[in-house]
């Protein structure tokens, strides 16, 4: 269940960082009853940016099957052993 914190909150600086890090998830943050922000832990952010990535890079793969832009892994194979003498 999502953490939802008023901004006044924020002041306690070490009680937020150590909620953060106890969190698998980011903590909401309000400013007179509206969403204003949302904070996490350093290791939760990189986590999440690496999964954006993964994510991007599996959408455009699809995009070049439906497209045709696919190579025939024998070949590749082949042209990769001959440019590297392996």
């Amino acid at each position: 269940m999502p953490q939802i914190i008023p901004i006044k909150d924020l002041k306690n600086t070490s009680e937020i960082s150590q909620m953060c890090q106890a969190s698998d998830e980011p903590v909401f943050i309000t400013k007179n009853g509206y969403g204003d922000m949302v904070i996490m832990s350093m290791k939760l952010y990189e986590e999440k940016m690496f999964m954006l990535d993964v994510y991007g890079k599996l959408i455009a793969a699809e995009e070049q099957i439906t497209e045709g832009k696919v190579l025939d892994g024998d070949t590749s194979l082949k042209r990769i052993r001959e440019k590297y003498n392996v």
